[in-house]
């Protein structure tokens, strides 16, 4: 077989992994609104803090097959590094907490508008915290997301502050963990660690209240409970084997999977409420982000073709 042939099979090969991988991801952390509304019973806080215990358990399991454990050691050994993922740990403790909240209280359409602007988002922290400077369609998807903020903010009288949180929590979080000289699983798994200790003592308290739910409602939300740690760490895994074999531009387009499966949901089997208020900031939103998407892929075109 001539070797090019038997080079690109590899590569097309790889690449279907990698869009595989990285929609399953995707398409779990949009269906994620199932798992957490079979819950809806249980209080958010106890919900994120098995999610972040039993995260922990199996991803420190992950860590010694992946032959991480090194790396995880080495991070507890700088003060720098822990310091970063300690700011990093309290945004996407809040994140967890203010989905699962929204979710379950019925305002998920919300959660769905936060997740569609966090690539917008990002431009913008971009711009103020690393001085990048922004294409005119960039620009344009910014200002019109800012439009549709507005525009919603005087419909109802009152700013989305639960979608702007999720944006501005998971685009700050990820922004910081630029910083921080550390993989992705380790630096998961050192974020957990920071908020097992605190989750310990919180469901003990529960416990010896009597209010705790697991071992006290059913086995089904046992089940559910102890598996927060395997939906978490799953998905993430997922994203990051699938991240490795495909383009960033790739990826950013399939990113839209996740807030899609939302408003999915909540329209079609939630019944959240859709006002033509809304229709029209989804509208503005999307807009935006056909914009920015097709401006990212012309970017990394002309960039592939330079290199």
């Amino acid at each position: 077989m001539n070797p090019e042939n038997t080079s690109l099979a590899k590569t097309r090969h790889e690449t279907v992994a990698g869009v595989l991988y990285a929609g399953s991801a995707f398409l779990v952390w949009g269906l994620s609104p199932v798992y957490w509304k079979a819950m809806r019973s249980v209080p958010a806080l106890e919900i994120v803090t098995h999610r972040v215990v039993w995260s922990f358990l199996f991803l420190v399991m992950l860590t010694l097959v992946q032959h991480r454990w090194g790396e995880f050691k080495d991070v507890l050994k700088t003060p720098r590094t822990l310091l970063i993922l300690a700011l990093t740990t309290l945004l996407v403790s809040c994140n967890w907490l203010l989905y699962i909240w929204a979710v379950n209280a019925g305002f998920m359409l919300q959660a769905s508008l936060g997740y569609y602007i966090n690539p917008l988002v990002n431009v913008l922290l971009g711009m103020v915290f690393l001085k990048e400077r922004l294409r005119r369609p960039q620009a344009l998807a910014v200002l019109l997301a800012c439009a549709a903020v507005v525009y919603r903010t005087v419909s109802y009288g009152e700013l989305p502050w639960i979608a702007l949180t999720l944006g501005f929590t998971f685009g700050l979080y990820g922004l910081i963990r630029k910083v921080a000289p550390v993989s992705s699983l380790a630096g998961l798994t050192i974020e957990t660690l920071l908020l097992t200790a605190p989750g310990m003592v919180y469901l003990t308290v529960l416990e010896f209240q009597e209010a705790g739910a697991l071992f006290h409602v059913s086995r089904s939300l046992d089940m559910l409970l102890i598996g927060t740690g395997v939906f978490t760490a799953v998905p993430l895994l997922f994203f990051n084997l699938g991240a490795r074999r495909i383009n960033l531009s790739t990826v950013g387009l399939m990113q839209y999977i996740a807030p899609s499966g939302m408003f999915l949901l909540a329209v079609l089997v939630y019944e959240e409420p859709f006002t033509a208020a809304q229709v029209w900031t989804f509208l503005l939103i999307w807009t935006a982000l056909a914009i920015y998407s097709i401006d990212s892929v012309r970017t990394y075109r002309r960039t592939s073709r330079a290199d």
